[in-house]
C-alpha cells in the first residue's frame, strides 16, 4: 500500500535531516511517498532536503511563499498520488520511530474497513539525533493525545475530511483531527509510539496564550457542528498517559 507522508517544513535546518532520515530507514517497511512542503523558509533547510533527496527519489519537495502551517498541509494533501492508499503527516522537526510503519501498515492490511489508526507519542526534551530515538534521560511522558503524527489515516477518511482550517493560527491539527473522530470512523488505538515530539524553543506550542485561544476557539467549532449535525458524536479516549516521564 502507498503511504503518503506530508512534512510541513518552516526553518527547520537543524531538524529536517533526522526527520527525513527516521522515516527513510523504514522505507523497507512501507512504500513511502513523502511530501515536504517548505513554507518558504529564510534559513537553509531547502538545501539541506535536497541533499538528502540525491540518495531518496521518494521524497518531493514543493516549495511556496509563507502561509502558515494550515496552508502547507493542504499543499500536501492536494499533492497525493492517485495511487495513494493511506496517509500520515509529520512535523519537520520530530521523529518517526524506527518499527513505526512496520508495526501499523498491517492492521490496515487485515481489515479493509479499517479508516485509522491512532497511536501514541513520546515528548522528547533531549534527542539522540545519531541513533533517531530519546538520549538517556531525555524522554518525557508517553501520552495519547493531540498529535496527526500519531495517526495512520485511509485514503478515503481524508478525502471525506476536506482541508484544514487556514484560519486558525495553532490548532488546526486539533480541529483537524475532532471532525474526523465526530464521523465515528472505524479505528484502532494501538499502544505502540509513532512519533518522538522534540521539545525545543523553536516549538510554535510554546506561544501559549495563542495556543488557549485557539483550542478554545477549536472546542467551539466541534460543540456547533455537532448542535448542527445531531449524527457527530462527541470524541472521546484521545487523551490518555501511558508512561511518565524519565526524569
Amino acid at each position: 500500500m502507498k503511504l503518503s507522508i506530508i512534512v510541513p517544513v518552516y526553518n527547520r535546518e537543524i531538524y529536517v535531516v533526522s526527520t527525513l532520515r527516521s522515516l527513510l530507514r523504514q522505507r523497507d517497511d512501507a512504500d513511502l511517498d513523502i511530501i515536504l512542503v517548505d513554507d518558504g523558509s529564510t534559513d537553509s533547510s531547502v538545501e539541506a532536503v535536497r541533499a538528502i533527496m540525491r540518495e531518496a527519489s521518494c521524497i518531493r519537495l514543493f516549495q511556496q511563499a509563507n502561509q502558515g502551517v494550515a496552508n502547507a498541509r493542504n499543499t500536501g494533501l492536494k499533492q497525493l498520488l492517485p495511487q495513494t492508499e493511506l496517509v500520515s503527516f509529520l512535523d519537520s522537526d520530530d521523529v518517526s520511530p524506527a518499527g513505526r510503519f512496520k508495526a501499523g501498515l498491517p492492521l490496515f492490511a487485515a481489515d479493509p474497513a479499517l479508516e485509522l489508526t491512532y497511536s501514541l507519542m513520546t515528548r522528547v526534551d533531549l534527542m539522540d539525533d545519531e541513533a533517531l530515538q530519546p538520549a538517556r534521560g531525555g524522554a518525557g511522558p508517553t501520552v495519547r493525545g493531540v498529535s496527526l503524527s500519531a495517526g495512520i489515516f485511509r485514503r478515503a477518511l481524508i478525502d471525506r475530511t476536506g482541508a484544514f482550517d487556514e484560519e486558525f493560527r495553532q490548532g488546526e491539527d486539533a480541529d483537524y483531527l475532532l471532525r474526523i473522530f465526530e464521523t465515528s470512523p472505524k479505528h484502532i488505538f494501538p499502544d505502540t509510539v509513532a512519533v518522538y515530539y522534540r521539545r525545543h524553543p523553536g516549538n510554535l506550542t510554546k506561544q501559549r496564550d495563542v495556543a488557549v485561544r485557539e483550542y478554545l476557539r477549536v472546542i467551539q467549532k466541534s460543540l456547533r457542528r455537532r448542535k448542527a449535525d445531531p449524527s457527530r458524536r462527541p470524541v472521546e479516549g484521545l487523551f490518555e498517559i501511558k508512561r511518565p516521564a524519565e526524569w
